[in-house]
């Protein structure tokens, strides 16, 4: 069973702000001595809570600034079909989410090249390699919002 009281939310509201910090700073944060701020980290990575820490990076500035969101229908609804999909995309670096959908799109992926000429090659890439019904693209013409934190409950919980 997973508990989650006030001080690890306050943690993960932290990290999901700055994984950089020192264990100290957010030891101070929350009112912990760092050690058992340290092993509150790690129980909640130990437990899945914490996946894993990474950097966010600027598309813009590396030549990545073009989102795409990719709407896929198939008549293809078998395992074997989907291992190959799955296997594809996963082999795509331009793909950085990829969904399983419910209602009249089967899969959405969001695409991320520097331009629509990188895009028309990463298209072609991808219909050749799998067998697809529709795809549909649209293009992000601004980002209004974009955030990795998730939404934390506001009291403790089991579960």
């Amino acid at each position: 069973m997973l508990t989650i009281d006030q001080t690890d939310i306050a943690i993960l509201n932290i990290l999901q702000q700055d994984t950089s910090l020192a264990v100290a700073d957010i030891a101070r944060r929350v009112g912990l001595s760092v050690t058992p701020c340290w092993r509150r980290i790690q129980r909640l990575e130990e437990q899945g809570v914490i996946r894993r820490r990474v950097a966010l990076l600027n598309g813009e500035k590396i030549g990545a600034g073009l989102s795409v969101f990719v709407a896929i229908r198939t008549n293809e609804h078998n395992a074997d079909w989907l291992a190959n999909f799955a296997k594809t995309v996963a082999d795509m670096p331009e793909v950085v989410e990829f969904y399983r959908m419910s209602g009249d799109v089967d899969y959405l992926l969001r695409v991320v090249v520097a331009d629509m000429p990188q895009y028309d090659a990463f298209y072609k890439k991808l219909i050749g390699k799998v067998k697809l019904t529709d795809v549909s693209s649209s293009f992000a013409m601004e980002q209004i919002k974009y955030t990795t934190a998730l939404p934390l409950p506001n009291k403790a919980s089991t579960s």
